[in-house]
């Protein structure tokens, strides 16, 4: 028991020095249903479900606007070393605008069992990204206005830590998801930095498991985000399991949308997944 706990003593001694240098860097993109896409803002998470997992999301905002914002992403993450680490991949593709960001992130977590259930996880993620600003398609009341004359483009590495613990009926996590600060100058030359904490960001992901009867089971969570210079942002969301086969829930996000879910268990293996916002203001 002594050695574990050194375990976790030095584990959250590595996280709160990475994230005191963490920086300011392209904002990860958020989904309405995060919960199952948990690899997306911490790399703690990676093998946490005990099996092989993938996971394919896609967002479309804004629809019918040109340039609204478009986002996928395919996830693969799983338990090795007798689940005592875990381990996970990840790409997506960011599109707003004229910019788009594609990008390969690589996760890592070291897992300890502090329960018969539950486990504490310490995590660490690597990756690059290709950000591209295409300012030449953008239309200007000045023909040939320089400022717009010449694109940008270049690869990127980012960096995120995280921890996550979770049982069978709870999960907690803390994560920051730029451990770099990160520039492209109109020459395509890469700066790469880190800041004080001034531009700190963290995510908090809670969520626990409700069994209402034998038949309905109520699982609320929450995220909450914050970023210096910025209001704290968090969601509401409350899903409700029927049979274990279908589920139906409700967001509710500070200051951008509401939102409508929908889930359907197609067997032990495949999930579907379906979710609509409206703006709340």
């Amino acid at each position: 028991m002594r050695v574990l706990m050194m375990k976790v003593r030095w584990g959250l001694v590595v996280f709160i020095l990475l994230a005191s240098v963490s920086a300011k860097a392209q904002q990860p993109p958020m989904y309405s249903q995060y919960m199952f896409n948990m690899l997306n803002i911490n790399p703690a998470y990676a093998g946490s479900r005990g099996v092989v997992t993938a996971t394919a999301l896609y967002r479309n905002q804004w629809v019918g606007i040109d340039g609204a914002p478009q986002t996928t992403s395919v996830g693969f993450d799983m338990p090795i070393h007798e689940k005592k680490i875990g381990v996970g991949v990840q790409l997506y593709d960011d599109r707003l605008g004229v910019e788009r960001t594609t990008g390969l992130n690589a996760s890592y977590a070291f897992r300890i069992q502090l329960t018969e259930s539950g486990t504490l996880s310490l995590g660490l993620q690597a990756g690059l990204l290709n950000y591209r600003a295409n300012y030449s398609e953008v239309r200007t009341f000045q023909p040939n206005d320089p400022t717009f004359n010449q694109n940008i483009s270049g690869i990127l590495p980012s960096a995120a830590a995280g921890i996550y613990y979770n049982s069978d009926r709870f999960y907690i996590g803390v994560s920051t998801p730029a451990l770099l600060k990160t520039k492209l100058s109109y020459d395509n030359t890469a700066d790469v930095s880190s800041v004080n904490g001034r531009d700190l960001h963290l995510y908090l992901a809670s969520g626990f498991v409700v069994n209402l009867n034998q038949d309905l089971v109520f699982k609320p969570s929450i995220p909450v985000k914050a970023a210096s210079g910025a209001p704290v942002e968090y969601d509401l969301n409350t899903n409700l399991w029927i049979d274990n086969v279908i589920s139906f829930g409700f967001s509710y996000r500070t200051g951008d949308a509401i939102v409508g879910m929908a889930e359907l268990q197609l067997s032990k293996q495949l999930r579907l997944g379906y979710a609509y916002g409206i703006r709340n203001k």
